[in-house]
């Protein structure tokens, strides 16, 4: 282990360098169990606290490379732990609470925890459906030892007066495994070694241009561990981290008007809410919305709600390595016209010192980077990102990390991971990367092929239209387009006909979009579970197969 004063590759080191120059400094506020925001902890708690845990944790045998099932809501209690297990030098296992059960049994059991940490509930659920059953200490956050080795606040008192704890962590040591939401198949183990944190910290620092003191609203709770390696101070929403669709936006405003937050960062589903609310953000000067692409209404609307100086940043990337190229709201909206005529969506330039590259479309492995054919600017093809933050595995998933993942030899003979992002777009003129959408999602016809993200911007321009998917009806070569309609109010059926006859107008305007005539209107898209805003189309695409079916009764189109 390493002295308070020493140095080591981990995302915790930074915590005793706060706590011994702005220990008084808040950390976080959190709401307790009535809403009221009664409940806070200073730099120096945060620490020394989570020191305690740390070497609590060692005494129930959680060490250096324990992997550690988290399924603790976010509480003081998650990040007092998250920072214990970075500081042992634990891997903590992160798994979205909120995916299909089947899924995250599969995911406990690929990634084989040999501890877990939850709340009672999920202590009950563990013990009921089997999960992570090879787990041999489990640790509570309840009051009691219900299903559990030990409570939480047992694990601290053990571990009280101990000192500072920090393992001398290398940066190619595990940090995590963090699970992807699963939108576009079985959630995936990404493998996060330490220097990809403190990259990542390092690279959203000069991105952002965020500087130690402010005080920040992170809406998804992951990102608000990056807080205090930022100095900042984190206000934790009372809000359902998983449903931020469904976020009630007095109760944000509230934290932000009693909080002076001048920093906050959400899904573009969390965006809409606020969008919608229509109350101004006068003291925000940094909104972050990640997770899918912002529509262009809700950047427009955004902007008139923040201060002039503000800004309102849509970086890109995933989990497998984030922030990758990021835009500011201004020159998206600038943009916009050319999103609606078919462009894709601008998601800016390359994050430094990030190199991101278009590939000729493929869908088999690419084992060398000498296979990969690159395109030219203003070609579309696949994505590709070099950098400190990308990722190198899928944790037990070979075939997955083959499929995602190149090596690339350099010109002194190291090698480096080259990241597919499983994203279709082009690079223009200036440099700036667009997002044309997810290569699985793409429509092959007959004709060539088509991009969703190039689609549904020309419809979603209807005033009555929410938004719009596009997906493939058939076999890959001679799928037939649909577009499926999300509408903002209920519609009979000769209004629906109007509406499908004004989009088919609409789609007469642009080259691509000609082709389309098939228009089917959904109640409501299924959405992912992380940020309630990438849509589900591969059950769109049964559905609308299954439509077609019924009004045909001849079968799919081949």
């Amino acid at each position: 282990m390493h002295a308070a004063g020493d140095t080591a590759c981990n995302i915790a080191a930074v915590l005793p360098e706060l706590a011994a120059r702005a220990g008084e400094r808040v950390a976080m506020h959190c709401p307790g169990r009535n809403g009221a925001y009664d409940v806070q902890l200073t730099y120096r708690e945060l620490d020394a606290r989570s020191d305690a845990i740390a070497a609590g944790l060692a005494t129930h045998g959680i060490v250096r490379g324990t992997r550690t099932v988290v399924m603790v809501r976010p509480t003081p209690e998650f990040f007092l732990l998250m920072f214990a297990l970075f500081k042992a030098g634990a891997v903590p296992v992160l798994v979205d609470p909120g995916i299909d059960k089947r899924a995250l049994r599969q995911c406990l059991d690929e990634a084989q925890p040999e501890a877990f940490v939850g709340i009672p509930l999920a202590h009950v659920a563990r013990v009921l459906l089997g999960w992570a059953r090879a787990a041999r200490v489990r640790i509570t956050t309840g009051s009691g030892r219900l299903f559990a080795d030990a409570t939480l606040a047992e694990v601290e008192r053990a571990g009280a007066g101990a000192g500072p704890q920090l393992a001398d962590t290398a940066p190619d040591d595990i940090a995590a495994i963090l699970f992807t939401s699963g939108s576009t198949g079985v959630p995936k183990g990404v493998v996060y070694r330490h220097r990809h944190f403190v990259a990542q910290a390092r690279m959203l620092r000069d991105a952002f241009g965020i500087e130690a003191g402010g005080v920040d609203l992170p809406t998804f709770p992951p990102f608000a561990l990056f807080d205090p390696a930022l100095g900042l101070t984190s206000i934790i929403p009372d809000m359902d981290p998983t449903r931020p669709a469904s976020a009630d936006p007095l109760k944000l405003h509230r934290a932000i008007e009693r909080f002076g937050v001048d920093q906050l960062f959400g899904s573009p589903a969390l965006m809409r809410v606020l969008a919608e609310h229509g109350r101004p953000l006068p003291t925000l000067r940094r909104v972050t919305s990640a997770g899918a692409p912002v529509p262009g209404n809700v950047v427009a609307r955004m902007r008139e709600l923040l201060p002039d100086d503000a800004n309102f940043w849509t970086p890109y990337g995933a989990t497998e390595c984030l922030p990758v190229a990021v835009i500011e709201g201004r020159e998206l909206i600038a943009l916009r016209t050319r999103t609606e005529a078919g462009a894709g969506t601008c998601v800016g330039r390359a994050v430094a010192p990030n190199e991101v590259r278009i590939i000729r479309t493929r869908d088999d492995a690419i084992a060398d980077w000498a296979q990969a054919e690159m395109l030219p600017a203003g070609e579309v093809g696949e994505i590709t990102v070099a950098g400190p933050t990308v990722t190198d595995t899928y944790w037990n998933r070979d075939a997955q990390t083959r499929l995602a993942k190149i090596a690339e030899t350099l010109a002194d003979g190291t090698t480096r991971i080259v990241h597919r992002m499983g994203d279709l777009g082009w690079v223009d003129e200036d440099g700036r990367l667009w997002f044309c959408g997810r290569k699985s999602h793409r429509v092959e016809t007959a004709d060539g092929p088509l991009y969703t993200e190039q689609v549904e911007p020309v419809f979603n321009i209807h005033p009555q239209v929410a938004r719009t998917a596009l997906v493939g009806v058939g076999g890959p070569g001679a799928q037939l387009p649909v577009v499926c309609v999300e509408l903002r109010g209920s519609a009979d059926a000769a209004a629906r006909n109007r509406i499908a006859a004004e989009l088919r107008a609409i789609g007469q305007r642009q080259p691509h979009t000609a082709r389309i005539g098939l228009f089917l209107f959904h109640p409501g898209f299924p959405v992912d579970i992380r940020h309630n805003a990438k849509i589900g189309r591969e059950k769109l695409a049964a559905w609308a197969t299954q439509r077609l079916q019924r009004r045909a009764g001849l079968g799919v189109p081949r």
